[in-house]
């Protein structure tokens, strides 16, 4: 194994381990996280994917954050994912990557980021992944989506404007988790103030720290009532 690719592993294993996710996930898949990653440093030369930072800050911030997932993943059994704004692929290319069975769609609108995609889907040689080249909007339904029981998104927009515009692609019953910073409580408040009748309840709110800077990350849980 190259240097950096052990490098890639044993940094991603620690921070697997620290967020209590070690025997969910595969050293196979750890081993597609490098390549993802591998990848990922290439292409950011030439296009902006992501923000420049050591390889620690890289996997924690985008592999590792989106891997806090993983548990409300496996919780509620849930095979089919929507990610909105995708950008690199965070948070549901690496879901997909680590859980292969899991059906996933990816929304991106900007043309080189989807280029990104599909060549990391055809490297990792990855089927039942969807991407659609567009922009979700509000009071437009997007023809070549249907309902989802589990969709996410990473700093999209706002809680209130999230929910508005997933609202269309929503099963009942299904969840709708905003990944935020640690002020993401007071969006979710905006949203029970001004729309106290739903249709999204907020039904779980879970704290997470990521494993080596200790930064707080905040996972809020909605569901569709009607």
């Amino acid at each position: 194994m190259p240097e950096n690719t052990l490098d890639c592993y044993i940094t991603l294993r620690k921070g697997i381990q620290i967020l209590g996710l070690t025997v969910e996930i595969t050293d196979s898949a750890v081993a597609r996280l490098c390549c993802y990653y591998d990848e990922l440093v290439k292409w950011n030369r030439k296009i902006n994917l992501v923000g420049k930072g050591s390889m620690e800050n890289i996997l924690e911030n985008h592999f590792l954050d989106s891997l806090t997932l993983l548990p409300l993943l496996r919780e509620g059994n849930s095979e089919k994912i929507l990610d909105v704004g995708t950008g690199a692929g965070f948070p549901g290319l690496v879901l997909k990557t680590v859980c292969p069975h899991v059906e996933v769609t990816l929304v991106e609108p900007r043309q080189k980021r989807v280029s990104f995609l599909k060549h990391l889907i055809r490297t990792l040689g990855l089927e039942t992944i969807t991407i659609v080249a567009g922009r979700l909007e509000k009071n437009r339904r997007h023809t070549k989506l249907e309902q989802f029981p589990f969709i996410t998104s990473r700093a999209f927009t706002s809680v209130v404007d999230f929910l508005d515009i997933v609202s269309p692609y929503t099963s009942k019953d299904g969840r709708i988790v905003c990944m935020k910073g640690p002020k993401g409580h007071i969006e979710a408040a905006d949203y029970a103030q001004r729309f106290p009748a739903g249709p999204f309840t907020l039904k779980e709110t879970h704290h997470i720290t990521l494993p080596f800077s200790d930064a707080p990350r905040l996972l809020l849980i909605f569901t569709k009532t009607y």
